[in-house]
């Protein structure tokens, strides 16, 4: 990663999947055991919501039902595993259901709020968004 410019950051995009009271998000765990939003990077010319729909079917094999028009949330971090920046655009989305497609990206899910996060081995934007998460916001 010696050339990349300083300020380069690879987008992302992720899904905050609320449970039925919309008091916790879905969290994924990875083969790797860190969890993290279910999604991954946005690519060019590729609508966000489109691009999501595609990362939730790779990585669960599940179908996307609605995705917000705008983003809930906007957090950035370095990634752990690549060393550069990261710009995670999270939109809330519903799916079809929650019967999921074990993949290397997610073996296990979850819903958590704040507390249940910082008990979890999570990437940094998680904490994040579980740090700015206001239930009250997504009634």
């Amino acid at each position: 990663m010696d050339n990349v410019p300083e300020c380069f950051y690879r987008i992302s995009i992720k899904a905050l999947i609320l449970n039925e009271t919309k008091d916790k998000f879905l969290i994924c765990q990875e083969e790797s055991g860190m969890w993290d939003l279910p999604g991954g990077g946005l690519n060019w010319e590729t609508k966000p919501q489109d691009d999501l729909a595609r990362e939730i079917q790779e990585e669960m094999g599940l179908n996307i039902t609605k995705v917000a028009e705008r983003p809930s949330y906007f957090v950035t971090e370095m990634h752990v595993k690549k060393g550069l920046w990261k710009a995670n655009v999270v939109y809330e989305t519903e799916l079809e259901h929650l019967n999921f497609t074990p993949s290397e990206e997610c073996v296990g899910i979850r819903f958590v709020n704040k507390d249940d996060v910082a008990a979890l081995e999570t990437f940094p934007g998680v904490k994040q968004i579980a740090e700015q998460f206001n239930p009250e916001n997504h009634l």
